[in-house]
C-alpha cells in the first residue's frame, strides 16, 4: 500500500474510533507513519487528551491489516488498562491483558494470542520480570509482535517525576526485539532531560535512530487558579462552601491516605456524594469508584496520586488539590486529568504550610544508602539458594517496601535475579552509583522549590508549568487567575469553619492488632512464627489520632513529632483522650494500667499513664523495662527481634498484673509498627492478664 492509501486508510479507521467529523493531525499522521511504513522508534510527547492512544490502535489496526503479529503494550496502572481495552473495543480492536489481577486467565489469554484473536495485550512492567512470565510468555511475545507501545514512558526515566524501577527492564525487552518492530512510547510529562533519556534508551539496540515528536502542551478549556488560606480547617471549610459551584464532577487530589478519608468523610456528612480513592483502596472498590465518577453518579473522587495516569473522563469538570504536589510537573499530570472534552473546566489549588513536611517524608525514602545494599548482595551471595523477599528482610536493614524497590534495581542493573523460589546474586559487578543518585535527589528538591515559585508567582501559572515542562510554545494563556486578574475568594463564613474544626476535632481511631509475626524469625534467634495466638493477642485498641490527621495530626506532632521535647501532655489534649476512652465500648472495664517506657519521652509517657489510672480510678502497676536506646528503625524482623531482647517486666509488675482481675490498659506515646505494643502485650499475657487493651496518643499511620 502505497503512502497516500496507507493515510486514507488510517483516516477511515480513525472515523469509525472518534466519529465521522474526525481527521488526523499532522503529528498522528507523522507517527503513524514512521510506525507503519518505515518500521521505525517514536517517541511522541503531547498534552493528555491530545490522541496518543489512536495512534497506537491505528497503527495496530494498519499493521493487522498487512499481516503483522499483535501489539504490546506495556501499561502501568489497572486502572489504564481498563481504560484502553474499552477504547480498543470501540476501534474495533480485541484487546486483553495479563496482570496481578488475572493470573487465572492467562492460559487463555496466550492460547487466544496464538490463534491470532487478539490485537493488543496489555501487560504492566512488573510482569516483564515474574519469572513465569518472563522466561514462558515473554520470549513468544517478542518473536511474534508486530509494534511494542510503552505507555507514560517517562516512568522510564529516574529524572521522570514517577520513575518506576520496573520499567527499567524495557531495556533488555528492547534489545531483545527482532529487527523491523516498531516501537513507540507515549507520555503527557516530560521535559527536556527525561525526553532525550528516553528517547536514548527506546534507541538500544537500533542503533539509536528514535523519531521525537513534541508538539505543545497547554490545553485551552483548563482555567488554574490558586487560593491561600491559614490552616488545613480553613481549606476544608471552603471546598465544603465551594465544592457545589464547580462544574460537573471532578477530582480532589490530597497528598496521604489518611487526609483522603478524613476529606471524603466530611463532605458526605456535608451532603455531597463523594467516595475515597486511594492506593489502599481495594481494587474492586477502585473500579466501582471510577465507574462511579465516569457516570457522574459522585461530584468527585477525593484521591490520592493513586489515580494519575490514564484516568479517561472527557467531561471532567475540575481538579481540585488540598495540598501541592512535590514536582510542577506531577501537577501538571494529575490537573491534565480535567477538560478534554469540554470547553472549561476549573483547576484550584489549595496548598498547605505542612506540604513540605510530606515531602520530606516520601524524599526519606528514597533510595538507601550503600551500605544497606551490600547488605542486600551479600545476603544473596551467600546464600545456598534463592531466597524469598521475606525470608530475605530479616537479613537486612530495610523495610519490606524499600527493599522490594533495592531488588528491582538490583535486577534491572543484572547484579540480582528474580527465580523460583525468590532471589539469587548473579555475580555480576556491580556498583553504587552515589553521585547519580545525589543528582537526582537534587532535581526533587529543585521540583519542590518551583513548585513554591508556582504559588508565589504573580505571571501565567500556565505558562510557569509548561516552561518546567521545556515546552517550545509557552506562552501566557490569558486564561488563569492572575492573566485575568479575577482571584477566587479567600473569605469562608466563621460557620463553616467552626463545623469543619468540630468534625476534624473528634478524637479517637482505631488501632488494630497484629495477628501474624514476620517471617524468618529464627534466622535471627527468635521463636516466634505463624499466627499470633489468640491468647497472646491484644484487643482492637485506640488512639487520640494519627500524626497523618488533618485535625489532631498538627498538635500530636507537636506532641510526639520527631521535633518534641519531653514535658507533660496538655490538658487539652488530655481530656480528648479521657472522651476517646469513655466512648470505647469494651467488652469489660479494664482494672489497671501499665507503661510502655519512651527513650525520648519518659517523662511525658510515664506522667500520661498515671493521670489515665487516676482519672480512671485504676491501678496504677508501673512501667515495663527497655534496655538499651531507641529502637532499630528497620523492617518488621528486624524489630521484633531487637524488642525481644529489649523489653521485659520486672519481678514487681508482673507479680502485679497477676493479681489483677480484669483487662489491662497498655499505654504509650507513639505507635508506629505497632509491634512494640505487641511483644508488649504478649508479656502481659504471660505473666497473667485476661485481656490486654492498647491506648496512645497518636499512631504515625
Amino acid at each position: 500500500m502505497d503512502i497516500p492509501s496507507l493515510r486514507h486508510r488510517a483516516e477511515t479507521l480513525l472515523r469509525s474510533l472518534a466519529g465521522d467529523g474526525a481527521t488526523l493531525r499532522d503529528d498522528q499522521w507523522r507517527a503513524i507513519e514512521a510506525l507503519v511504513a518505515e518500521h521505525r522508534r517514536a517517541l511522541v510527547v503531547q498534552r493528555t487528551g491530545w490522541g496518543k492512544s489512536a495512534v497506537y490502535f491505528l497503527a495496530t489496526a494498519l499493521m493487522r491489516e498487512r499481516g503483522a503479529g499483535p501489539t504490546v503494550i506495556i501499561s502501568p496502572l489497572l486502572a489504564l488498562m481498563r481504560n484502553q481495552i474499552a477504547a480498543a473495543a470501540r476501534a474495533g480492536i480485541h484487546a486483553a491483558t495479563m496482570n496481578s489481577a488475572n493470573p487465572q486467565e492467562w492460559d487463555e489469554v496466550q492460547a487466544a494470542i496464538a490463534a491470532g484473536e487478539i490485537d493488543v495485550l496489555l501487560v504492566s512492567p512488573e510482569r516483564l520480570n515474574n519469572p513465569d512470565f518472563r522466561d514462558t510468555v515473554l520470549p513468544k511475545l517478542t518473536a511474534s509482535a508486530g509494534l511494542l507501545v510503552v505507555d507514560e514512558a517517562h516512568c522510564i526515566s529516574d529524572w521522570g517525576h514517577d520513575f518506576r524501577p520496573d520499567y527499567r527492564r524495557l531495556r533488555t525487552l528492547l534489545a531483545d526485539l527482532p529487527d523491523g518492530v516498531p516501537v513507540l512510547a507515549t507520555t503527557a510529562t516530560a521535559n527536556d532531560r527525561v525526553a532525550t533519556d528516553v528517547a536514548e534508551q527506546l534507541g538500544i539496540g537500533n542503533g539509536g535512530d528514535t523519531l521525537v515528536l513534541r508538539g505543545p502542551l497547554d490545553r485551552e478549556s483548563l482555567h488554574l487558579a490558586v487560593v491561600g488560606l491559614p490552616d488545613f480547617q480553613a481549606r476544608l471549610a471552603w471546598l465544603a462552601e465551594n465544592l457545589a459551584d464547580l462544574p460537573g464532577s471532578g477530582i480532589i487530589y490530597t497528598l496521604t491516605v489518611a487526609a483522603a478519608h478524613d476529606v471524603a468523610g466530611l463532605l458526605n456528612e456535608r451532603g455531597y456524594p463523594v467516595a475515597a480513592y486511594t492506593g489502599k483502596t481495594e481494587p474492586a472498590e477502585r473500579a466501582a469508584a471510577e465507574d462511579d465518577l465516569l457516570a457522574n453518579r459522585v461530584k468527585a473522587l477525593v484521591a490520592t496520586s493513586a489515580l494519575g495516569m490514564g484516568f479517561d473522563k472527557p467531561d471532567l469538570g475540575f481538579v481540585v488539590h488540598l495540598g501541592a504536589p512535590s514536582s510542577p510537573i506531577a501537577y501538571y499530570q494529575q490537573v491534565g486529568r480535567a477538560g478534554r472534552g469540554v470547553r472549561r473546566a476549573e483547576v484550584v489549588l489549595l496548598p498547605g504550610k505542612e506540604d513540605r513536611e510530606i515531602w520530606q517524608y516520601f524524599s526519606s525514602l528514597a533510595f538507601p544508602d550503600e551500605g544497606r545494599v551490600t547488605q542486600v548482595l551479600n545476603a544473596l551471595a551467600y546464600a545456598d539458594r534463592p531466597l524469598s523477599t521475606a525470608a530475605l528482610e530479616p537479613t537486612v536493614e530495610l523495610s519490606r517496601s524499600r527493599l522490594e524497590m533495592v531488588l528491582k534495581v538490583l535486577d534491572v542493573d543484572g547484579a540480582v535475579r528474580r527465580v523460583r523460589g525468590g532471589w539469587e546474586a548473579t555475580g555480576r559487578e556491580w556498583r553504587y552509583e552515589a553521585e547519580r543518585y545525589e543528582r537526582v535527589e537534587q532535581a526533587r528538591r529543585a521540583e519542590q522549590q518551583a513548585m513554591l515559585d508556582y504559588q508565589a508567582t504573580t505571571g501565567c501559572r500556565m505558562e510557569f508549568l509548561l516552561r518546567q515542562l521545556d515546552d517550545p510554545h509557552a506562552a501566557p494563556c490569558g486564561r488563569c487567575d492572575n492573566c485575568t486578574g479575577t482571584h477566587r475568594s479567600a473569605e469562608v463564613s466563621a460557620d463553616a469553619v467552626a463545623a469543619t474544626g468540630q468534625r476534624l476535632g473528634r478524637p479517637g481511631v482505631e488501632l488494630g492488632p497484629r495477628r501474624q509475626w514476620p517471617s524468618g524469625m529464627s534466622t535471627l534467634d527468635v521463636p516466634l512464627s505463624g499466627r499470633i495466638p489468640k491468647g497472646e493477642q491484644a484487643e482492637t485498641g485506640r488512639v487520640l489520632g494519627r500524626l497523618t490527621d488533618l485535625g489532631w495530626g498538627g498538635r500530636l506532632r507537636e506532641l510526639v513529632g520527631t521535633a518534641a521535647r519531653d514535658g507533660e501532655v496538655p490538658d487539652s489534649v488530655f481530656q480528648a483522650c479521657v472522651e476517646v476512652l469513655a466512648a470505647w465500648d469494651w467488652p469489660q472495664r479494664p482494672v489497671a494500667v501499665v507503661g510502655i517506657p519512651s527513650v525520648t519521652r519518659p517523662r511525658l509517657v510515664r506522667g500520661f499513664a498515671e493521670r489515665i489510672a487516676a482519672i480512671g480510678r485504676l491501678r496504677f502497676l508501673g512501667m515495663l523495662d527497655v534496655r538499651g536506646g531507641p529502637p532499630r528503625q528497620a523492617n518488621s524482623a528486624q524489630r521484633v527481634a531487637d524488642l525481644w531482647r529489649r523489653l521485659a517486666l520486672s519481678e514487681e509488675v508482673a507479680a502485679a498484673v497477676a493479681a489483677a482481675d480484669g483487662p489491662i490498659l497498655l499505654v504509650d506515646d507513639l505507635v508506629d509498627t505497632g509491634w512494640t505494643m505487641t511483644l508488649a502485650a504478649r508479656l502481659l499475657f504471660q505473666a497473667g492478664a485476661s485481656s490486654v487493651l492498647p491506648f496512645a496518643l497518636a499512631s504515625k499511620n
